[in-house]
């Protein structure tokens, strides 16, 4: 999927709050007039501020995730992910882990909610997080550590049962160090794939935020042993600067 394009202003915002669901193919759109915005240096405002922001306004990611109602342009990433994997189908049960500020579980509920409007099947969408999340129309959210012993049994009480989709972009807060900012980061994709294997229901997918270079052997070798296909994609959304990129796991072959 490519950036942004001009589009239906907002519909994608109603659509995770239970609307028609047109927004949720990520048709945002682009900046306009191509015009980048420069900030100016202010007092006590440093370059790595001055940076960002300047970077955060002329994002089209940004603006289009305003424009539609999406909590981070995160949002748009998941989205871009879906369309080339197909993990969200209406009906499907998904847990969203460390989903503070929400854009992935908007993205899902309007995804597994896509048809219930209609009278066909809906979805269920978990979005789990160490700190508190504002409602989200169509989702149960909870401030659950799911490292915790009893987390998958609370998970499941839930949902109701096993899941079909377990989704993760955590990151573990940079300390500017690529090395301990990479083993933090694939520590949390162990947790969340050990977490997986425990709520997946057999043919479940786990879709989760790793660094360049891959998913560590041990962890992409035990991953292959528990999926039928394991793939590793970038998606456009990511910004090309970022290192980050993604693990797909689909066709769960059930706990061993």
């Amino acid at each position: 999927m490519s950036a942004p394009k001009k589009g239906r202003g907002g519909s994608a915002g109603k659509a995770a709050a239970g609307g028609s669901g047109r927004g949720a193919t990520g048709r945002g759109a682009q900046a306009k007039g191509g015009l980048k915005v420069r900030v100016k240096t202010a007092k006590g405002r440093t370059l790595a501020s001055k940076n960002w922001l300047e970077r955060q306004l002329n994002d089209p990611y940004v603006a289009a995730a305003k424009r539609e109602g999406y909590r981070s342009r995160a949002a748009y990433k998941l989205l871009e992910l879906d369309e080339r994997f197909h993990l969200l189908k209406p009906g499907l049960s998904v847990v969203d882990l460390g989903a503070a500020p929400g854009g992935w579980t908007q993205v899902s509920v309007a995804k597994v909610n896509a048809m219930g409007i209609k009278g066909g099947p809906r979805g269920k969408v978990l979005g789990v997080d160490l700190t508190a999340i504002d409602p989200i129309a169509g989702a149960t959210l909870m401030q659950l550590d799911f490292m915790t012993g009893d987390a998958d049994k609370v998970v499941a009480e839930a949902l109701g049962g096993r899941v079909d989709v377990v989704l993760s972009d955590m990151a573990a807060p940079a300390t500017g160090h690529p090395q301990t900012d990479h083993l933090r980061i694939i520590a949390l994709c162990e947790a969340a794939a050990e977490f997986a294997r425990m709520v997946l229901a057999p043919g479940g997918s786990f879709l989760a935020k790793v660094l360049r270079g891959g998913t560590e052997r041990g962890l992409l070798d035990q991953l292959k042993k528990d999926f039928a296909q394991v793939r590793h994609a970038k998606p456009p959304a990511s910004r090309a600067d970022s290192a980050e990129i993604y693990v797909v796991a689909t066709g769960f072959r059930g706990q061993q």
